[in-house]
């Protein structure tokens, strides 16, 4: 790596940032006003170290939980064109300044991440990652809450290589500005996975969820034949009718949702194509990207 370059990004903070930043010898700042929140502030970030012309942008967080000295270690696989995004470990189960609960939640949040994307990533929450320009130009994140779990679904989805690589932790400082609690991450992160999932995959999504409503309608529907044959008769049992009815129609509506959510992605698909070549062009970028 002939040259390094460090970007800051002002979140709209009250704790002098830019001015620690400039004391300090950055010459790149993006400085907002007003919070922007996580997910926009990493997208302009991006953006930003690609109109500066970065080969490898490594994303790190402010709160001083991450080591430095990992950097080279976490572009070493995308220098050596093993990787595409590099994601930073933090091994869950050894960081001491994790709870016992944020520790279960942080596995089954990465599992969850796992089944959705089809990448074995044991860390997807953590922000220290370094991304390829070919990567960078193919991630358009759309949360406006958290970047770190959209991306990695979306890399899934682009068949982008992926790695980890072990990094250590320094001790926590102050607490998460992120969230409030642990269960607003939660729920927030849940909201997170299922729009990015049901944008990447919209037609297994509601499939899926159309399948199970409208079986649960059909055997409802023959629990009310078993009791109507067995009965000589349907009183008492007309509810399960009533809901066996409401469920199938639920059902078929749900799979005929996705499958026009399926031609919307597919509208998607060529949108964010065609959104790449346009910043390849606005950055000047005429050769073949994934050759970098």
């Amino acid at each position: 790596i002939a040259q390094i370059e460090v970007l800051i990004i002002n979140d709209g903070s009250t704790d002098r940032t830019v001015d620690a930043a400039k004391q300090n010898g950055v010459r790149h700042i993006l400085n907002f006003k007003s919070r922007q929140g996580l997910a926009r502030v990493f997208s302009a970030g991006i953006d930003g170290a690609l109109r500066l012309g970065a080969d490898i942008i490594v994303n790190t967080d402010a709160d001083n939980q991450y080591k430095g000295n990992d950097i080279k270690r976490l572009v070493a696989p995308i220098i050596e064109k093993r990787a595409d995004i590099v994601i930073g470990n933090r091994k869950i189960d050894g960081v001491k300044d994790f709870s016992f609960l944020k520790k279960r939640l942080q596995k089954i949040g990465s599992w969850v991440v796992k089944k959705l994307s089809g990448l074995d990533i044991p860390d997807a929450t953590t922000g220290f990652r370094a991304y390829s320009k070919y990567a960078a130009l193919n991630l358009n994140v759309v949360s406006e809450f958290t970047y770190t779990l959209e991306t990695i679904i979306a890399s899934g989805k682009n068949l982008l290589a992926i790695e980890n690589i072990e990094v250590e932790t320094n001790p926590t400082r102050r607490p998460s500005r992120l969230y409030r609690s642990v269960w607003e991450y939660i729920k927030r992160s849940v909201a997170t996975l299922i729009r990015a999932y049901s944008m990447y995959q919209p037609f297994k999504a509601f499939m899926r969820l159309g399948v199970l409503l409208f079986s649960l309608g059909f055997l409802l529907g023959l629990r009310f034949l078993f009791y109507l044959i067995i009965n000589r008769g349907s009183a008492g049992h007309i509810q399960s009718l009533i809901l066996a009815a409401i469920l199938m129609i639920l059902g078929f509506q749900t799979m005929l949702l996705g499958m026009l959510s399926d031609l919307i992605a597919a509208n998607r698909r060529l949108l964010e194509k065609t959104l790449n070549k346009v910043k390849i062009m606005e950055l000047g970028l005429n050769k073949n990207i994934s050759d970098d």
